[in-house]
């Protein structure tokens, strides 16, 4: 996702800048650029920016000098707008310079009202936008740029975290902080704000971090820390004792545990700006389909995201009654399919370059299909070789075991199974508001499990002798049983197999005894009789159960050894959070044995041979 750093005192910014942007090029963009003034070079700051990496906007910064002492930096990742050299923050507005993190969702509105008053506009961004807020605002009698953005915060609704500069303000940065990540750094005679502190560690160890609903003013000789409406916050600074590795990590001890701990922020972003719930319906940037063409939908995808599309089955059939098969990506073109005009395949993958699937898309164009890709990473192969695509927001994911990229491809296909509902009309608007409800709710859901770390550590050490598990789900939680699975083999080495409960007496019941655990999906649900069933026959044979069950469920102890608690949900979304626990569980496991977590053996995050 998109890197901020600000920077004011008394050396030369822009150096500072584009170390502290190198520091997050672990988070994934698509363009930089930087704004810096110089009190002894003119009026006006000087913006730099372009298309690609860091490289291509240090040889612009050769041909192009940016001198002076006060500025800030960005790294986007697209989101409104194309990546582009126009879409590239920062963003200008008469004296005004912005950069910005997170989505204005009600950005159309202000868009519209601003042109009525004349402002003129140079890209797609939502960005710019704030910029002509600030804009309008002191030319309206806002006496400094910190009211100024006081007043613009006020009209804008979405997730954020800005920095504003102004040309004529040059000894000040403002920068404000709504559902995404900003800190401030403490200096001698300088300062700096950065939406993570691995991009000034640097620099300084003394940092605050900014709170949800704040905003901050930044001079050389210090902050000044308000909420919204102006009232005063005071807090200390603490000092950073990590390493700069642990700082990437955020002081979790992988990068696995810390993508973990993330998913309810990229959910959150996946969500942002494609519910809309004045309209009970769904927006899917990137997405125009003939939706009354479609006859069947088909999902190719490989390891995890398979096991994404496997509950994207249960999820489109059930919402928007349209045909549904999943292929694995390696196997799709090797059979010759039958496929045409009225087929839609869904191409899902993390990194957008997975050789297998871009195989298995030729394949599909060649005979006729329409291609919608998913993926995590902007202008990857993938999206670029389909007719459609639409992008999560999981932000770049280190850990070669999937984690954020799951749920988020999970929440993403649930909001492609809504749409798709809409417009089949086999989704009624009641049914649509009570979804997208739910869906707004999942990241505090999510939350709350993550934070259950404790239990899952002391389970991991009571099962991590064992030498083999079996997981078992039935409905959308069978590739989730999957899931988890291919989870604890990857990182752990600890063979492991996912089942369709009902297929459990039908042979890997000749494993069972008091040495194999069982872990079973048994959330609230049509299938939870049947499944409390197979809790039964595992414990007729000393088999050790593991559940995970859903709040408020007094039953499921007395079938179970151990039981794992999530919130309740709607049905179709209840993979999003029964995933978790079982993440967890095989990170537990694996750090018990010593594994390497991050970069387990003979494991790529990106597969891109056949």
């Amino acid at each position: 996702m998109c890197g901020i750093i600000g920077y004011i005192g008394a050396r030369q910014a822009t150096p500072i800048l584009i170390g502290g942007l190198r520091k997050l090029e672990y988070r994934g963009y698509d363009s930089a650029g930087v704004s810096v003034f110089d009190p002894s070079g003119g009026p006006m700051s000087r913006v730099v920016r372009c298309r690609g990496k860091l490289s291509a906007l240090e040889e612009k910064l050769q041909k192009e000098p940016a001198p002076g002492t006060v500025g800030m930096g960005h790294t986007r990742w697209a989101t409104h707008g194309r990546p582009s050299d126009e879409n590239s923050h920062p963003h200008k507005a008469g004296p005004i310079s912005v950069i910005h993190n997170g989505i204005i969702e009600n950005h159309l509105a202000l868009r519209a009202e601003l042109a009525a008053a004349g402002a003129k506009f140079s890209s797609e961004t939502d960005t710019e936008i704030f910029a002509h807020l600030v804009e309008h605002a002191l030319l309206a009698g806002a006496p400094d740029l910190t009211v100024a953005v006081r007043r613009s915060l006020a009209k804008v609704r979405g997730s954020f975290a800005f920095v504003v500069m102004s040309d004529k303000e040059p000894g000040t940065l403002v920068a404000a902080k709504n559902s995404s990540p900003l800190v401030v750094g403490l200096g001698d005679g300088e300062n700096y704000v950065a939406s993570d502190v691995t991009a000034i560690l640097s620099e300084t160890r003394r940092v605050i971090f900014i709170d949800e609903g704040e905003m901050v003013t930044v001079t050389r000789s210090g902050v000044q820390i308000t909420d919204f409406d102006g009232k005063p916050h005071v807090r200390e600074a603490k000092t950073i004792t990590w390493s700069a590795v642990q700082a990437e990590k955020g002081g979790f001890k992988h990068y696995m545990l810390k993508e973990i701990h993330e998913q309810p922020r990229a959910v959150a972003d996946t969500l942002v700006g494609r519910v809309n719930l004045e309209s009970d319906d769904v927006v899917l940037d990137g997405v125009d389909l003939d939706v009354a063409k479609i006859k069947r939908i088909i999902f190719i995808a490989c390891g995890t995201s398979y096991h994404a599309s496997m509950v994207g089955e249960f999820m489109v059939e059930s919402l928007a009654r349209i045909p549904v098969e999943v292929d694995l990506a390696s196997e799709f073109r090797y059979r010759d399919p039958i496929l045409g005009p009225g087929d839609l395949v869904v191409a899902v993958s993390q990194s957008g370059e997975t050789l297998d699937t871009m195989e298995a898309i030729r394949e599909a164009k060649k005979k006729g299909a329409q291609v919608l890709a998913i993926s995590n990473v902007v202008e990857s192969s993938i999206p670029r070789l389909s007719d459609h695509a639409f992008y999560t927001h999981a932000g770049p994911e280190i850990g070669v075991a999937s984690t954020k990229a799951f749920t988020t491809q999970l929440v993403g296909i649930a909001l492609l199974a809504i749409y798709l509902g809409r417009r089949t009309q086999k989704l009624s608007k009641e049914r649509a508001r009570q979804l997208l409800a739910e869906l707004v709710q999942l990241p505090v859901k999510m939350r709350d499990v993550v934070e259950s770390g404790a239990q899952l550590q002391a389970l991991a050490r009571r099962y991590g002798h064992a030498h083999g598990f079996l997981f078992l789900g039935r409905g959308s939680q069978y590739p989730i049983a999957l899931e988890g699975a291919l989870k604890l083999k990857e990182i752990s080495y600890i063979h492991a197999e996912g089942y369709a409960a009902g297929e459990m007496k039908h042979g890997p019941i000749a494993l069972i005894d008091e040495h194999l655990p069982v872990i079973v999906l048994a959330p609230r649900g049509p299938h939870y009789e049947k499944v409390v069933s197979n809790l039964a026959e595992v414990r007729a044979r000393q088999g050790k159960v593991l559940a995970v069950a859903t709040k408020g469920d007094n039953e499921i102890g007395g079938h179970a050894d151990d039981v794992i608690l999530v919130p309740d949900t709607a049905l179709e979304l209840q993979p999003i959070l029964t995933v978790l626990p079982l993440q967890m569980l095989s990170y537990y496991v694996a750090d018990f044995k010593g594994t390497d977590i991050d970069q387990p053996r003979n494991l790529a995050k990106s597969v891109t041979v056949e």
